[in-house]
């Protein structure tokens, strides 16, 4: 079984089940959005794939862990689960939202920057090129669906 350690400059190892190390390594989704916990690559600095991972849910808890660990410091999209406010209902408007990072606040050029990837999925991009997901429409609080109405 393959392992993913950190060395002590905090690169990630991965061992191979022969014993091979390698480092420094990341991981790396293989997307698409809709199955975060499918498709997982282990590459390394090149590029290349060293380990394939075909779901993170048959990994045992604590290499899981560090994987998830290893993803998260190289992905950056904010899931929002609250929308506080929107300044306008014509575009661009500045939104007001509260993330799973925290609260943050983005212009929204126009409403094509917000592109539906299933029946309750959500990807917005900001005007500074940074996107934001809404994992399900339909779990949101009445106040924020009640504003993304508006531009959907």
């Amino acid at each position: 079984m393959l392992d993913l350690q950190r060395d002590d400059f905090g690169h990630w190892v991965l061992v191979l089940p022969d014993g091979t190390r390698h480092s420094p390594v990341t991981a790396q989704r293989s997307y698409p959005v809709t199955a975060p916990d499918a498709g997982v690559a282990l590459m390394d600095q090149e590029g290349h794939e060293l380990a394939w991972i075909d779901s993170l849910a048959d990994l045992p808890a604590d290499l899981r862990s560090r994987v998830m660990q290893a993803l998260s410091e190289r992905e950056f999209l904010p899931v929002i689960e609250r929308l506080e406010s929107v300044s306008s209902f014509a575009t661009p408007s500045i939104w007001t939202v509260v993330t799973d990072r925290g609260s943050a606040r983005f212009l929204l050029k126009g409403e094509e920057d917000i592109r539906r990837l299933t029946g309750t999925v959500l990807l917005i991009n900001d005007a500074d090129g940074v996107q934001y997901m809404i994992r399900d429409l339909a779990v949101m609080d009445k106040h924020s669906r009640k504003l993304l109405d508006r531009f959907l």
